[in-house]
């Protein structure tokens, strides 16, 4: 493994970040394995070409792309021996399942969207409570489960999974409703199916909340999918944040998650030794 290899860089490597001075030795061309399956957020990539960002990614070990909206874009990442891990399900950020007057809108875009995930081997589609815009987080909850209960059928019937993020309220995206845990998972115990579940987004989460480690424990079997990000800053999962994000991917890995970890830092150094950099701190 992988992480064996570099663990003869020391134990700033294993328990912490990557600094500017390791970075030259932890770079090479050995794909990581490990036990968790990782994959990279396109958006954050978008000035690489696809094809030679997918030849990379591949290149690299990781198993797929995360947030490929473009059913034009799969066969591209198919092509690689990547998967789509997660594209669209229905809503945006500030409109989405806590508001009423969406879910016949929103039900449409699932019945659309969650077949087409199937039939090309997308593991995951992703949607939003939606900002509250005066609305009481009690009303957004009850609206959000009968909105995801009445989507929870065609996701069971494809195999595909419902993810609903977790985004913090205080820097990026303000008046989200779905920026504590305890609200999340309150809505996925009483849509209660194994195919709606919560994208845990590390960074958001330790923005609003912290205690990301006990989090992850506690609540591993309301998690589908993981986002990655140093904070502050989103950027790069190095030595300049302030989690351990090594300590966090051996947790994961450690509770058997069998879903999806995927980056979604902004990097500002080189984006793709960045990438690798990510993905070997978390080859456990």
């Amino acid at each position: 493994m992988l992480s064996q290899t570099i663990a003869t860089v020391g134990t700033a490597t294993l328990f912490g970040g990557f600094g500017s001075s390791l970075a030259g030795n932890l770079i090479t061309s050995q794909k990581v394995g490990g036990r968790l399956k990782q994959s990279v957020c396109r958006w954050c990539y978008n000035k690489i070409p696809l094809e030679e960002f997918a030849q990379a990614v591949s290149e690299m070990g990781l198993k797929g792309i995360d947030l490929l909206n473009n059913p034009a874009e799969w066969p591209i990442v198919k092509k690689y021996g990547l998967i789509p891990t997660m594209t669209s399900g229905a809503g945006s950020i500030p409109d989405a399942c806590n508001r009423k007057d969406l879910h016949d809108k929103l039900l449409k875009d699932f019945e659309t969207n969650i077949p087409r995930a199937a039939e090309n081997g997308i593991p995951n589609v992703i949607t939003f409570s939606g900002n509250r815009k005066g609305m009481s987080d009690s009303e957004g909850l009850e609206n959000t489960v009968l909105m995801l209960n009445r989507a929870k059928g065609i996701a069971e019937k494809h195999g595909v999974t419902i993810c609903m993020e977790f985004l913090n309220s205080k820097v990026d995206h303000k008046d989200y409703m779905f920026d504590r845990m305890a609200w999340g998972v309150e809505v996925i115990k009483r849509v209660n199916s194994p195919r709606v579940k919560i994208l845990y987004d590390a960074y958001h989460a330790q923005i609003m909340e912290g205690d990301i480690i006990r989090t992850i424990r506690e609540n591993i079997q309301h998690i589908a999918h993981f986002h990655t990000g140093g904070n502050p800053g989103r950027n790069e999962l190095d030595d300049t944040q302030e989690l351990n994000w090594r300590t966090i991917a051996k947790t994961i890995a450690d509770l058997g998650f069998q879903g999806y970890v995927a980056h979604e830092f902004v990097p500002k150094r080189d984006p793709l030794k960045s990438l690798r950099e990510a993905a070997v701190l978390f080859d456990v």
